[in-house]
């Protein structure tokens, strides 16, 4: 028996990979499936289940493919219900793969769908526990996601997984490996660990909502207090799980069009495309296509477009570093924005030796900052709210990037203003956002917070976030 967890970062996504005796299973698929075909045929085993923890909020699950590319099986827990086909798993029920076996614990909570898969080894002993978004390490499931389709209220499915937790989960022995579907960085959770592996009674001592004389009123108020709206396109994504979605072939080769720059004007100017630019932040700063926005492949890529654009089915016009146009289409579609209808041949290098119009963002570094800080400008902090109030400038303002869109009257439109955040990812999309909706009196901070709080700026004494409430 095998079991490999195939971590991707910029989703904190961990997908799993099981066999034995020549068979394997694979749990919560990202969208493209050849790595999984390909490792299998490495190893020389058949793909026999396609196992899902529940129906996916940020990501698009790979399952639909994957099943007609091996005629592997796709396995949901009760209540499931899509709109293919699919083995509707009865709760208790056992999976033999190999000389081992996969069982299935239905925990709604999260969702009324939501299912962990306990691996049993060959001797028939508990061994691992794929908890998807029911458990994570320090964390569960946010359990206000779910809460139109199961016609209850965040309480309520509170309460209903305090009980899944406790009388499926919390019923196995400690030794038991804990291996969740997100770790942190994932907005499926709000107090997610770094580490993506743990142990049932690791988490029995560590995590704040399993404490043994934990009553199911103070779990309830825990694990709702303190969620900020889950992105946009949550909503979005779920359906295309449940429902189905393109073969990620076509999807690939529809984002994968090269469009000169002529070709790529035209484009822009007449089907109403957004203009995603995919390059650093410094390098967008220094010159970029006007009201084109910027969010970098080299940071969580997948999630802030998710919570940028609204519309998985916006039609996207890519700007990219030239080999890594493939990279940005994929990272796209693992979220359900599937319609990129192809990118600048060349990159911005071309856009630039064709003398076509640019635009460029007012960046700063720290020590400008802090020498402008004497004249009390107007300072307005993207970062997250637990952030902000860990720490912060004296005197700024928090805008949390998250809420740029519904929060744009609140940045001045008649005073010069100063943006920043952690490290200047997030400073940069909201800077290219602002530009794109006509500001034009701002500066950015190069290095964020990170670098202003090296200089002499006058900032909040530390809060530790984990002792807020």
């Amino acid at each position: 028996m095998t079991i490999e967890q195939i971590y991707t970062g910029c989703l904190a996504q961990g997908a799993y990979y099981i066999t034995s005796e020549g068979e394997a299973a694979i749990i919560d698929p990202l969208r493209e499936i050849e790595p999984y075909i390909e490792r299998a045929k490495k190893d020389n085993v058949k793909i026999k289940y396609i196992f899902e923890t529940h129906f996916h909020a940020d990501f698009v699950s790979g399952h639909i493919d994957l099943a007609e590319a091996t005629g592997a099986t796709i396995v949901y827990g009760p209540n499931a219900n899509p709109s293919y086909e699919v083995h509707l798993a009865a709760d208790g029920e056992e999976f033999i793969l190999g000389n081992v076996k996969i069982k299935t614990l239905h925990t709604p909570g999260h969702t009324m769908e939501s299912t962990c898969y306990l691996l049993k080894d060959e001797s028939g002993k508990d061994h691992s526990l794929f908890s998807g978004d029911t458990l994570f390490i320090g964390d569960v499931g946010r359990p206000d996601l779910a809460q139109k389709a199961a016609s209850m209220t965040q309480e309520q499915l509170a309460s209903t997984l305090f009980y899944s937790l406790r009388e499926k989960i919390l019923v196995l022995s400690d030794d038991v490996a804990v291996y969740p579907a997100h770790g942190a960085g994932s907005a499926c959770g709000k107090n997610m660990s770094k580490e993506t592996v743990s142990t049932i009674g690791e988490q029995r001592k560590l995590n704040y909502a399993l404490r043994a004389d934990m009553t199911e009123q103070e779990f309830v108020k825990e694990v709702t207090d303190g969620l900020l709206p889950p992105p946009g396109y949550f909503g979005m994504n779920v359906m295309m799980n449940k429902t189905g979605y393109e073969n990620i072939g076509q999807v690939m080769k529809r984002g994968m069009t090269p469009l000169s720059t002529v070709a790529f004007e035209v484009a822009a100017n007449e089907t109403g495309a957004l203009v995603l630019d995919t390059r650093n932040p410094q390098d967008f700063s220094a010159g970029f296509i006007p009201n084109s926005i910027n969010i970098g492949l080299d940071g969580q890529f997948a999630p802030w477009v998710g919570a940028m654009i609204p519309d998985v089915k916006q039609q996207i016009l890519l700007i990219a570093d030239q080999g890594r146009e493939e990279e940005a289409v994929k990272r796209l579609a693992r979220v359900g924005y599937d319609y990129v209808i192809g990118f600048l041949d060349g990159g911005f290098d071309s856009w630039k030796s064709a003398g076509k119009e640019m635009d460029s963002i007012d960046r700063i570094s720290a020590d400008d900052f802090a020498n402008m800080y004497e004249g009390k400008p107007n300072i307005i902090d993207v970062r997250k709210p637990g952030e902000y109030t860990a720490e912060h400038v004296d005197g700024a303002k928090s805008i949390p990037l998250d809420f740029i869109n519904s929060e744009m009257s609140s940045f001045p439109k008649d005073e010069p203003f100063i943006i920043h955040c952690a490290g200047g990812y997030r400073s940069m999309i909201a800077a290219s956002i602002l530009k794109s909706r006509g500001f034009d009196n701002f500066k950015e901070v190069a290095g964020g917070y990170g670098a202003i709080s090296k200089t002499n700026v006058p900032r909040t004494d530390y809060v530790c976030p984990s002792t807020l409430k």
